[in-house]
């Protein structure tokens, strides 16, 4: 078989979605090449029994390879992640790594004589919750990926930037994608006793690097009639995730994670405007489907944000600039149709799943990107 008929995917916990941001992407793609005529694994971390000689199976056409891990956690993570390699050496095809936290395995495939190409995620060293010992290992993990691979993929221009400081080759950019939602039932919307158009939300996870406390406070001041949904995990033992809902408490709603795609979906589409508090990271993937959902967006103020979300947003850098702009757009409808108007052009113009995905099977195949995204100068 010719190496570049089959793709695996490994680096999540597989497929079907059901946790993130590289799992809905692994999914996507993977139906997408299926659909192409090109054979697909794509390895699997399940929550059933030890195994790691790897059980296989079908889905939807997609080959799946699963492994149960002795651990749990980071450890079972590696645990996982060292048995899909070991595995992977063995099958035809080029391989796709989704995240650098343990490029050192993916050394053995490189020794093997193996295409790596490898999408090298966000800054994930800089994150505030790592402790020193976990940052290390993040960042030599990120220097080995940005080496070992024939092909190291970066999903924003500045993560690009970023990388290309780490190694001799040029990282090609390829952003994440949305799918572009243009109605949305609003029984999920009511069932939480909120009406449309009429509610702000911030769909994230609850740590300090992504402004929760900012934004909540940001609201409260604003003096507007409308609610605010943050949607999250809330750990009662988590000091930040207190805080948090101490501050918010009796004027912000807290339904805690949703998972179920409509609801989310319809939670955006129906939103005044969305909160992107977000202060690292790359091509954040709940921004661009806040873009293909048409929402108004309220973003922190940095170089990331910026270049997904596009001309014709709204950005804070601080409580104070982030209060003004929930003011003014809770009152002001043609702001709001404006920014919604913008969303839905940055989206078509940088996020559709069809070009995103295109340009993947382009490079997947030995080719060259059809529509290369240009990392910005120093």
């Amino acid at each position: 078989m010719n190496q570049y008929n089959h793709v695996n995917i490994l680096g999540t916990r597989g497929v079907p979605a059901a946790h993130g941001g590289f799992e809905t992407f692994a999914e996507k793609l993977a139906l997408f090449l299926v659909r192409q005529g090109i054979g697909v694994t794509v390895y699997c971390q399940s929550d059933g029994p030890v195994d790691l000689k790897g059980r296989e199976d079908h889905w939807n056409g997609i080959h799946r390879v699963h492994f149960g891990t002795r651990r749990s956690g980071a450890a079972g993570t590696m645990e996982f992640d060292l048995a899909c390699v070991r595995h992977v050496r063995k099958r035809p095809g080029v391989d796709l790594v989704l995240g650098y936290n343990t490029a050192v395995f993916n050394l053995l495939q490189r020794l093997s004589g193996r295409r790596v190409l490898m999408n090298m995620d966000g800054i994930e060293w800089k994150r505030r919750k790592w402790s020193a010992p976990a940052k290390l290992w993040l960042l030599l993990n990120e220097i080995i990926g940005a080496n070992l691979a024939n092909v190291a993929i970066a999903d924003h221009p500045e993560i690009g930037r970023h990388i290309s400081r780490r190694c001799l080759k040029r990282p090609v950019v390829i952003p994440y994608g949305a799918d572009s939602v243009l109605a949305a039932d609003d029984a999920p919307v009511r069932a939480l006793g909120l009406r449309p158009d009429e509610y702000f939300v911030s769909i994230a996870r609850i740590e300090p690097e992504n402004s929760i406390l900012e934004i909540i406070e940001a609201f409260l001041e604003s003096g507007t009639n409308m609610d605010l949904v943050v949607l999250g995990r809330l750990d009662p033992d988590n000091a930040y995730h207190r805080k948090v809902r101490a501050l918010g408490r009796g004027r912000v709603r807290f339904p805690g994670a949703i998972y179920e795609t409509d609801a989310v979906k319809a939670l955006r589409f129906h939103a005044r405007a969305y909160f992107h508090g977000h202060q690292v990271g790359g091509t954040n993937p709940s921004l661009v489907e806040a873009l293909g959902a048409g929402n108004a967006v309220i973003a922190h103020d940095n170089r990331f944000n910026r270049w997904t979300a596009g001309p014709g947003q709204r950005f804070f850098r601080s409580v104070h600039d982030c209060r003004d702009h929930v003011a003014r757009l809770s009152v002001d409808t043609l702001a709001v149709k404006q920014a919604r108007e913008a969303a839905r052009n940055r989206h078509a113009e940088a996020f559709r799943w069809h070009d995103i995905l295109g340009q993947y099977q382009d490079l997947l195949l030995g080719g060259e990107v059809r529509v290369p995204v240009q990392v910005p100068a120093e």
